[in-house]
């Protein structure tokens, strides 16, 4: 595989990275719907102020008003997605072109490059739709699927980590937990249940709040058509996804501590090891922090950019584990 894909796959990674990050800054900062409609802002692809006299907008901006800040950060999210669509595209016309060639793999870009196509129609019903929190959650796990393919395009020949199959079957096990325990911070998140339980390590002052509500909190399946910024759920419902999400990072801790262990005591993936255990540590840390100090902005979006993170590493495992010597 010649070096430059590496290298472009290698951007495409660090880009994903911000898209995820920015997608929660986004989210946080309430902009979800700073542009009302989509690929565009208000039917321009530039924000501006001259959006709010604008007679071929006017439509739009009597349902929601030009708010520039929210405008702006919507769309540099999107020039951003925009950016990681285009290095797909190319990765995926350089693996046709170069098919024929020995290691040049071919099947992942192309599962790539349909990836990043659903997730930009996912970015269109996420506006359309008007935050529909099911949407929301797959938009998000969309964005961490298409930094993981990058990545393993980004490692063309990772160095193997022999080890018994035990260790393959708790690098999958971790894996698919961390992927839940995704699903379950967004769902949080999307339902804006992040301060439902404002104490910690309790919630509502009890190990296990009595007023949460699962059936309501993980009916997945909303009618469409309300807006949904603000969130529209009863507090028991919210209680019940946060604390969801707390019983599931024990589960996940759990499982990446072991992994972490595992590698780390084999000689061939002791600085796996390591990166999946220091991505964890930061990611309880921001975590704890989020509820502690009341959803900080800074804090909150690194939280969802270390769990990017923190799957990559995972995946990185996993790579190598998998990977015959």
């Amino acid at each position: 595989m010649e070096k430059w894909f590496i290298n472009l796959a290698r951007v495409g990674v660090v880009l994903a990275l911000v898209v995820v990050t920015m997608g929660a800054w986004v989210r946080l900062t309430d902009a979800g719907l700073g542009c009302p409609d989509w690929p565009g802002c208000y039917g321009r692809l530039v924000v501006s102020e001259a959006i709010a006299t604008d007679p071929a907008a006017a439509e739009l901006t009597a349902e929601r008003p030009l708010e520039a800040g929210k405008a702006w950060r919507e769309m540099i999210h999107r020039y951003f997605a925009t950016g990681v669509g285009f290095i797909c595209l190319v990765l995926a016309g350089i693996a046709i072109a170069r098919r024929r060639e020995p290691g040049q793999p071919v099947v992942l870009p192309l599962v790539l490059l349909g990836l990043v196509i659903l997730q930009g129609l996912l970015g269109m019903w996420t506006v359309t739709l008007q935050l529909l929190p099911l949407v929301v959650v797959l938009h998000l796990l969309g964005g961490m699927s298409v930094a993981a393919c990058l990545l393993w395009l980004a490692v063309a020949r990772p160095s193997p980590i022999q080890g018994k199959l035990s260790l393959r079957v708790l690098g999958l096990a971790a894996a698919v937990v961390l992927a839940a325990q995704i699903f379950l911070g967004g769902w949080t998140s999307a339902n804006y249940a992040v301060l439902a339980c404002p104490d910690f390590p309790t919630c509502q002052t009890q190990w296990w709040p009595e007023l949460a509500d699962f059936g309501a909190g993980f009916d997945l399946v909303q009618p469409v058509g309300p807006d949904y910024e603000g969130g529209l759920l009863d507090h028991p419902a919210r209680v019940a996804i946060h604390f969801a999400h707390r019983l599931g990072a024990i589960m996940a801790t759990i499982l990446l501590g072991l992994l972490a262990w595992r590698l780390w005591v084999n000689p061939d993936g002791r600085p796996v090891g390591a990166a999946v255990l220091s991505a964890l540590v930061v990611q309880l840390g921001l975590g704890i922090s989020v509820v502690l100090f009341g959803v900080p902005l800074a804090v909150a979006a690194a939280h969802n950019g270390i769990a990017a993170i923190l799957l990559l590493t995972v995946i990185n495992a996993n790579q190598r584990i998998w990977q015959r010597g």
